[in-house]
């Protein structure tokens, strides 16, 4: 508890501890993080210079040079055993113009793109083709043994076009139709079963020849304007040796009432399967539509870049472990073909955490002595396009994951002001939250879960390729309740969700106050230095989904 207390040395808290020498060791540490330094690096991050920090572009290239030197400048070393701060990210850069029709009854729509509907592919082909293929409603298109679900039963789907519904089914809880049952795909909660990276990835498993997504703002968590910026701008994959040939071949959203529209036109209604689509005895429904995409690539290669920078640890025993803090730099570049404003600066997402994890290396070198294990920055490329950076980092890490203490992420912050709490979104997964939870205390704050479970955001950042494989992770939000707002009032992250995220308006605001980022940028140096400093290991909580992977690591000789 010693290393908690000293928190209270801070301006934020009282000075009875002020000659505490675990106080004086991390004073001048987390006087080093402050508004300005937050602000500074914000701002360089989220300039129109940067072009909106897409990978394989102009904007990376300022990006990275520009992290890397403030690495340096810091006093980190280089964090690629190479002797460099870069991690080469091989990546497949894809522009597409897709065209799409469903005809049914001898009649044909042709789509609009990208009003109607957004189509790409994982495959890195110049040329990709469906023709003729039977549209089948899948429901959710789940498969989850643990639930006892099973979305297509003993129907074959080779070869066909899957239409599915976004988000986990809604099961009302059987003894109260007003709750959702908690037993079943985490009640309110999204699992990764409702995630679109998992929909596409199971149509792919049964050999589908294309997925196609409902679009609904309520359970995708975004309205569809977010899927039309994300899906008709250049996108990325990894560049696999067999150039993802596993993946489905056409990926596609289309809006609610295009569905709507479709399922009409071959005698269905909407409300009335998605209504079937929520019980275990739901099979697949045949529509009597053939769906056609001819979609054209441009593919490139693309040299992208994680950065990362190290802090030696002091102990000879412990330096061969290590501590993440990790953000992804990347955003969604310039967009030509608007009018006006053309450029996606993305100031809070995510210019904000890779701010906060340049402050937290500068913060680390200040302390006197330094912490026992070594402690890694890493700012990820790609986490846009589907946690490139962070998945290539797992598959390929240059220091060993069964070494890896935990992986703390910094994915939009609070810029609004202090909070009354910090939300944890990684909340009751393992025992860093529990680390969080006592540090906010100490702060007068208290750590609550992400109170949007339903957007399923323990999914959509870098933590989660660090959790699928097996490192511990606490991942916080923006979503905190502001002292200048009462306790009841909207949040005002969700005033960004609705307004800016994804958006060019995502750029450094008069009404910013950073303060806010201070403290929850000072609690996570607090929470990393009481993991480099520790006895043991932060743990998986029993039950959790990533445990099984952490255990079998451990084990190995």
């Amino acid at each position: 508890m010693k290393l908690f207390v000293c928190l209270i040395t801070l301006t934020l808290f009282a000075t009875a501890f002020a000659d505490d020498p675990e106080t004086e060791r991390l004073k001048p540490a987390l006087d080093a993080i402050t508004p300005d330094g937050l602000l500074t690096r914000i701002k360089m991050l989220a300039s129109d210079e940067f072009e909106g920090r897409a990978p394989g572009s102009k904007g990376e290239e300022l990006s990275i040079k520009y992290i890397s030197d403030q690495f340096k400048q810091t006093g980190l070393s280089p964090g690629n055993p190479d002797g460099t701060y870069f991690q080469e990210v091989p990546l497949a850069g894809i522009k597409t113009t897709p065209s799409a029709s469903f005809a049914v009854g001898g009649k044909t729509t042709t789509l609009s793109y990208p009003d109607d509907y957004v189509a790409s592919s994982a495959r890195l082909q110049n040329e990709i083709k469906v023709e003729n293929s039977d549209i089948v409603f899948v429901g959710y298109g789940i498969v989850a043994r643990e639930y006892g679900w099973n979305d297509y039963k003993d129907v074959d789907v080779r070869g066909k076009t899957l239409l599915m519904l976004i988000n986990d089914p809604p099961i009302p809880d059987p003894n109260d139709s007003a709750k959702l049952d908690e037993k079943m795909f985490g009640g309110s909660a999204m699992t990764y079963y409702g995630r679109w990276t998992y929909k596409y990835e199971i149509a792919a498993q049964k050999g589908a020849a294309a997925a196609i997504i409902i679009h609904e703002t309520g359970p995708a968590a975004y309205p569809y304007s977010v899927v039309r910026t994300s899906w008709s701008k250049e996108n990325f994959e990894l560049d696999a040796p067999d150039k993802n040939a596993g993946a489905v071949s056409v990926r596609s959203w289309i809006t609610v009432d295009v569905a709507k529209k479709l399922l009409a036109d071959s005698g269905h209604d909407f409300d009335s399967l998605k209504k079937s689509a929520i019980r275990k005895d739901f099979r697949p429904v045949p529509l009597g539509v053939k769906a056609n995409f001819d979609i054209k690539q441009q593919v490139r290669s693309v040299e992208s870049h994680n950065v990362i920078g190290k802090l030696e640890g002091r102990d000879p025993k412990l330096t061969k472990e290590y501590v993440i803090f990790s953000a992804h730099w990347d955003h969604l570049g310039k967009h030509p073909e608007l009018q006006g404003d053309q450029i996606f600066n993305g100031a809070v997402d995510n210019a904000s955490g890779v701010a906060a994890v340049i402050s937290l290396g500068r913060a680390f070198t200040k302390l006197n002595p330094p912490p026992k294990r070594t402690l890694l920055f890493l700012a990820t490329t790609a986490e846009e396009a589907g946690l490139l950076g962070a998945k290539y980092y797992a598959m390929h890490p240059l220091y060993p994951l069964e070494k890896t203490l935990a992986d703390i992420n910094i994915d939009s912050m609070n810029v609004w002001g202090k909070a009354r709490d910090i939300e944890d979104t990684s909340f009751g997964m393992s025992t860093l939250d529990d680390a969080l939870a006592r540090v906010a205390k100490v702060q007068g704050r208290t750590a609550i879960p992400n109170p949007r479970p339903e957007k399923g955001s323990i999914y959509r950042a870098d933590n989660f390729e660090f959790a699928k494989a097996g490192v511990p992770s606490l991942y916080i939000g923006d979503k905190e309740h502001l002292l200048v707002r009462a306790p009841d009032a909207p949040l005002r992250a969700d005033e960004f969700d609705l307004h800016d995220y994804h958006q060019v308006s995502d750029e450094v605001k008069p009404d910013w106050d950073l303060s806010g980022a201070v403290q929850d940028t000072q609690l996570l140096f607090v929470v990393g230095d009481e993991v480099a400093n520790g006895a043991k290991f932060p743990e998986w909580k029993p039950g959790n989904e990533f445990k099984p992977k952490r255990d079998a690591m451990m084990k190995k000789p």
